[in-house]
């Protein structure tokens, strides 16, 4: 629902954390795009941060972010990307937040728990056949997908913060669910 981005973002601002240089992490390997490496602050990239600005983002720029300077990012490619607006309550949330760690890969989980086609893409189609669900299912349909999902990378290093992100995730959900 459109009412819910603020404080989704706030809630996914508490999960993303501050600045991070984890060389390890998948999600920021591709550096800025501007020969820099990669450092990630609020969950936003340098890859993805650069790219938004389409301004360099060594880890000097990426240490004065703020979070004003994420959320256009967060709203623009991922709340608005996956429909989130177009959501129920809670299943907003668990869609943005998976979204946000997974991308397309997230879209394409909710499309498989409802049976519409797995295009990554989330449209009229996948909408329709959404509001054809029970919201509080499609909740706890999105927490196993994701944990599957998270145990299927082979990176134990995270998986324990990505499972209690995933279990946080759907407790906050299943709160904002109206059902």
């Amino acid at each position: 629902m459109k009412k819910n981005f603020d404080k989704c973002l706030e809630m996914l601002l508490g999960h993303e954390g501050g600045f991070t240089d984890d060389q390890d992490d998948r999600g920021n390997s591709m550096g800025d795009g501007h020969g820099n490496r990669g450092s990630t602050m609020f969950g936003v990239t340098s890859y993805n941060y650069a790219r938004y600005t389409d301004k360099p983002a060594p880890p000097e720029v990426m240490l004065l972010l703020e979070h004003e300077d994420v959320a256009p990012i967060y709203k623009e490619k991922y709340w608005d990307r996956a429909r989130c607006s177009d959501l129920d309550s809670g299943l907003d949330w668990s869609v943005f937040d998976f979204y946000v760690n997974a991308g397309g890969n997230a879209a394409k989980q909710l499309q498989k728990i409802v049976g519409a086609t797995r295009d990554g893409a989330i449209g009229p189609k996948t909408l329709q056949v959404v509001a054809e669900h029970d919201t509080k299912e499609l909740i706890e349909k999105m927490h196993d997908a994701r944990q599957s999902y998270y145990q299927s990378l082979g990176q134990e290093k995270y998986l324990r913060g990505w499972t209690n992100r995933n279990k946080e995730t759907l407790k906050q959900a299943m709160e904002m669910y109206h059902g």
